[in-house]
């Protein structure tokens, strides 16, 4: 860990509920990246489907501030809580990531920039995070998503992309501390690529 990150809190996983493959991104797996420009947290305008090479994109629901509540009941719904140490997680393996091929990782959710960017240094992150706060590629890729406060979130889980094609899903993603590192064996071991 980078010394002037911040540290890693332990959660209990066994404590909250875990999420059940409800069948959300079955349908994800062979199908191209639709063109939709998404603002990143290092200025840039991302369109995941024009990015040659392989590519890793974490979805998360959101990830709270300091000076923010998150919303009521969060610990409570199955695959919610989590997005800090599936993002530390990332931040820690992309040097193994990188060294494995991935040319491109990003975080990705429906959060607005501004939030994003708070989390991106808070967490001194070596990425950039997408946010999809208009939910165009939600919509176009009819990714899985569920409603909390009002907010319509995205449900954790995570594209490996080669060439824009969607190569292999992660879903869903439990603990989400334990992805990258589920990614990275599948790299090295890659079924059905």
């Amino acid at each position: 860990m980078p010394p002037t990150a911040t540290p890693l809190t332990h959660v209990d996983w066994t404590q909250l509920p875990a999420p059940r493959d409800d069948g959300g991104a079955a349908h994800l797996p062979g199908l191209a990246m639709p063109s939709v420009p998404l603002p990143a947290t290092d200025g840039q305008v991302v369109d995941l489907s024009r990015l040659a090479g392989r590519c890793v994109v974490y979805i998360y629901p959101m990830t709270g501030r300091p000076d923010r509540d998150l919303p009521a009941d969060w610990d409570t719904i199955p695959g919610a809580r989590g997005c800090t140490p599936q993002s530390c997680a990332y931040r820690d393996h992309a040097a193994a990531l990188r060294a494995r091929g991935v040319q491109h990782l990003f975080g990705l959710s429906s959060q607005g920039t501004t939030d994003q960017q708070e989390a991106a240094n808070r967490l001194h992150l070596p990425y950039p995070l997408l946010s999809d706060a208009q939910g165009a590629l939600m919509g176009a890729l009819n990714l899985p998503r569920f409603t909390a406060d009002g907010l319509t979130l995205l449900k954790r889980c995570t594209l490996i992309l080669q060439d824009g094609l969607i190569q292999h899903v992660n879903y869903p993603v439990f603990p989400p501390d334990e992805d990258a590192a589920r990614v990275i064996a599948w790299l090295d071991h890659p079924v059905n690529a």
